[in-house]
C-alpha cells in the first residue's frame, strides 16, 4: 500500500533547493530523505517544465531496487514507471525500448550508455546518487565512468543533481571531481591542478598534499550557493535513533529456494500447538537463506546462495565516509562471509584490546553477535552507526546491542550526534516477520500464524 508523503521541514528545504538550483549537490546522510525529496521535486518540476526522461545513476543494487521501490512506496509517485538499465547487453537494450519517465542505471554502464546514444542523448535530467563515485574525474585522466558522463553533463543535460552523505570521505581533494559536474570548475578551479595549487601544499613527509589552514572555510564559502548540507543533529531529537530499512530483492534462484523452504516450514508448523521456541527455531533455515547462505544437513558446513545483503552493507560503509560501523550478525556463516567481504573487520570477543581499539577508532568495522554485546559493554565512543546484517527473534538481545551505541550512551559520552540504526532486510522473507516482532513485541506464534494465513497455508 502506498504511503502519503508529508515532508519534514528539512525535506522541504531540499526540494526548494533543487528547484531553485538546476545544477546542485545535496549532502545528507542515509535515511534523511534525499531519495524521496529528489523524486518528489522532479515530479513537481514536470508539471511546469519538460524534464522527462530522467536518468538516475547509482550503485547497481540501488538502481535495481531502492529507486524503483521508493517510487512504488509513495502515493504521489506510484504511477510513475521506473525502468532499470542494468545487466547484460540484451537486458539493457530491452529496457531502453520501454518508454518511461524515469530510468535508473549503475555507474559501470555509463560508458556504454553514452556511446549508445551518441549525439542523441535523451536524458534532460541526471541524478547522481552516491556522487563520490565521480571524485576521480580529471580533464585528461580519471575514471572511465566519470569521463563518459562528462561528455554530456554540460552539453546535453539541463539539470544535474548530486546526492551523497559523505562528499569528502578522504579529504577535501575529493570535491573537485564531483563539483566539476555542477559548474565545470567555475568555483574550485578549471583544472584539478589549479584546485591543488590554490588550497593545498606538499605534505611534510613528501607524499601527497596537505590542505592549507584556510582551505576548509574558503571551499565551503565557494560552494555555498550550489550545495546544501543536512546535518541530522540539527533536525532530530537525539534521544531517539534514526532508523533506516534497507530492502534487498532476492535473485530469482535464491527466491525459489526460499519459497520452497518457507512452504516446508509452514507445513511443519501447520496443526501443531506451536510454542515460541519451537516456532522460532523452524524459521532459522529461512532466515539463513534470506541472509545469503544456508547450512547443509550435517549442520556444520554451509553453502552460499546470494550476496545481496553484503552488497547493501558495502553501500552503508561507503556512505559512512570513514566512520566505523558496528554490524550485528546471527549465524557463523554470516560471520565467515562478512570477514571474507570485509577483511578489515574484527569480531567482538572477550579480548578487551578489541574494545579499546574500537573506541579509539582503529577498527573500521566491528562484527558482534547480539548475545555477546550485552549489559555493561561500552562501544559508544567507536561509532554511532549500527547495521543489522541479520535479525533474530530475541527482543532483549536486540535492544541490548542497540543500546551499546544508542542515543543514551552517545549523550552520556558527550557525543552530540544521532544514532543510526540500519536494518538490512530481504523483502518478502521472515526478516519482515521478525522485525514486526521486535517493533511491536507481538508473540512469535501470532506473527507466524498470521503469516500462514496471508500466504495461504491455513
Amino acid at each position: 500500500m502506498a504511503i502519503d508523503f508529508t515532508p519534514r521541514p528539512y525535506q522541504d528545504l531540499i526540494c526548494k533547493f533543487i528547484q531553485d538550483n538546476p545544477r546542485c549537490a545535496v549532502w545528507a546522510g542515509m535515511g534523511l530523505g534525499k531519495t524521496i525529496s529528489t523524486a518528489s521535486i522532479l515530479e513537481d518540476l514536470a508539471l511546469v517544465d519538460d524534464i522527462y526522461p530522467v536518468l538516475i545513476v547509482s550503485p547497481k543494487r540501488v538502481a535495481l531496487t531502492t529507486w524503483p521501490g521508493e517510487y512504488r512506496k509513495w502515493s504521489h509517485l506510484k504511477n510513475i514507471q521506473v525502468m532499470p538499465i542494468c545487466g547484460a547487453l540484451r537486458e539493457r537494450q530491452a529496457a531502453l525500448r520501454v518508454k518511461v519517465p524515469v530510468y535508473t542505471t549503475n555507474f559501470e554502464q555509463l560508458p556504454w550508455l553514452v556511446e549508445h546514444f551518441g549525439d542523441k542523448w535523451p536524458f534532460k535530467v541526471v541524478v547522481v546518487d552516491e556522487a563520490t563515485k565521480l571524485k576521480g574525474f580529471r580533464l585528461r585522466q580519471g575514471t572511465q565512468r566519470a569521463k563518459a558522463l562528462a561528455r554530456v553533463a554540460h552539453t546535453k543535460v539541463k539539470r544535474i543533481v548530486l546526492l551523497t552523505g559523505t562528499p569528502t570521505p578522504n579529504g577535501l581533494l575529493d570535491l573537485w571531481g564531483q563539483m566539476w559536474f555542477v559548474d565545470k570548475g567555475a568555483r574550485l578551479g578549471r583544472t584539478f591542478d589549479q584546485f591543488k595549487q590554490r588550497w593545498f601544499r606538499p605534505a611534510d613527509n613528501g607524499f601527497g598534499v596537505t590542505a592549507l589552514p584556510r582551505a576548509q572555510a574558503e571551499i565551503q564559502a565557494a560552494l555555498r550557493d550550489v550545495c546544501i548540507t543536512i546535518d541530522a543533529a540539527d533536525w532530530f531529537d537525539l534521544k531517539a535513533p534514526i532508523v533506516n530499512h534497507i530492502m534487498c530483492e532476492l535473485p530469482p534462484k535464491a527466491a525459489a529456494i526460499y519459497k520452497d523452504m518457507e512452504k516446508r516450514m509452514f507445513i511443519d508448523l501447520e496443526g501443531e500447538q506451536i510454542e515460541a521456541l519451537n516456532a522460532a527455531a523452524k524459521t532459522m533455515k529461512c532466515l539463513q537463506i534470506a541472509n545469503g547462505a544456508a547450512y547443509l544437513e550435517d549442520g556444520k558446513s554451509w553453502k552460499g546462495i546470494h550476496d545481496e545483503k553484503l552488497d547493501a552493507l558495502e553501500e552503508i560503509v561507503e556512505e559512512a565516509g570513514g566512520m566505523p560501523v558496528l554490524v550485528a550478525y546471527h549465524f557463523k556463516s554470516d560471520l565467515a562471509r562478512l570477514l571474507a567481504r570485509f577483511p578489515q573487520a574484527r569480531q567482538l570477543g572477550s579480548d578487551p584490546q578489541i574494545i579499546a581499539d574500537w573506541n579509539a577508532g582503529r577498527i573500521p568495522m566491528l562484527l558482534a553477535h547480539p548475545a555477546s554485546a550485552g549489559h555493561g559493554l561500552n562501544l559508544q565512543d567507536g561509532s554511532n552507526i549500527l547495521a543489522f546484517f541479520s535479525v533474530n527473534w530475541n527482543l532483549e538481545e536486540h535492544l541490548q546491542i542497540i543500546e551499546r551505541i544508542g542515543p543514551t550512551r552517545q549523550m552520556q559520552a558527550g557525543h552530540n550526534r544521532p544514532a543510526f540504526i540500519h536494518f538490512i532486510m530481504a523483502r518478502g522473507t521472515v526478516d519482515e516477520m521478525i522485525l514486526e516482532r521486535l517493533q511491536t513485541k507481538r508473540s512469535v506464534q501470532d506473527i507466524l500464524l498470521d503469516a500462514m494465513k496471508e500466504k495461504g497455508y491455513r
